[in-house]
C-alpha cells in the first residue's frame, strides 16, 4: 500500500498487478506535446525502455481518467502544464523475454497536447527531456511507433496547435 495525492486528497494505493510478468495487459498514456514544430522527447529511466528517448507518459492509476493520467504524467516526467486535445491511437507494447514469456504488455493510449507553460525538466522516473523540431527526430533513435503518432498528431488540423 501506498499513499499518493489524487485530485487534492490522500488515498490509499494498492498494486494489485505487477509491471514486470504481468497478469493482464497494463493501461498506459503516451502524449505528443506541441509548441510550434517542436515535440517534447523523454529519455526513459525505467525498464523496459530505461535509457530509450520516447513521448512523455505512463500508467493510468486506479480512478484516474486518461485526461487526467495524461496531465500528470507530463507535469511529473516534464514539469509544464498542458492542454489536451483528442485521441491519436491506441498501440499494445508487449515485450518478451529470452523465453519467450510476456515481461512487459502495455496498452497504451496516445494523446495530442498543446504546451500551456512551464520550464522543461526533467522529473520522475525519466532521466533527461528534449524539445526537438520536428525534422530533426531522425537525430534520436525512436521506436517506429512514435515517429507514426507524433506524424499523426502533426496532421490533425486545429487540435493541439
Amino acid at each position: 500500500m501506498k499513499v499518493r495525492e489524487f485530485n487534492g486528497k490522500l488515498e490509499w494505493r494498492q498494486m494489485v498487478c505487477s509491471r514486470e510478468y504481468p497478469s493482464r495487459p497494463i493501461c498506459g498514456v503516451g502524449v505528443v506535446v506541441r509548441k510550434g514544430h517542436e515535440v517534447i522527447l523523454v529519455q526513459r529511466g525505467q525498464a523496459p525502455r530505461r535509457g530509450e528517448w520516447g513521448l512523455p507518459g505512463g500508467v493510468v492509476e486506479l480512478g484516474e481518467t486518461l485526461h487526467e493520467s495524461a496531465q500528470r504524467e507530463v507535469r511529473e516526467e516534464c514539469g509544464i502544464e498542458i492542454s489536451l486535445g483528442g485521441v491519436i491511437d491506441a498501440v499494445d507494447v508487449i515485450h518478451r523475454d529470452s523465453a519467450g514469456n510476456i515481461q512487459f504488455h502495455y496498452v497504451v493510449v496516445d494523446l495530442t497536447a498543446t504546451y500551456l507553460g512551464g520550464d522543461l525538466r526533467p522529473g520522475g522516473d525519466v532521466l533527461d527531456a528534449h524539445w526537438v523540431e520536428r525534422r530533426d527526430l531522425d537525430a534520436y533513435v525512436l521506436p517506429k511507433r512514435v515517429h507514426e503518432v507524433v506524424s499523426k498528431a502533426f496532421g490533425r488540423v486545429g487540435e493541439a496547435e
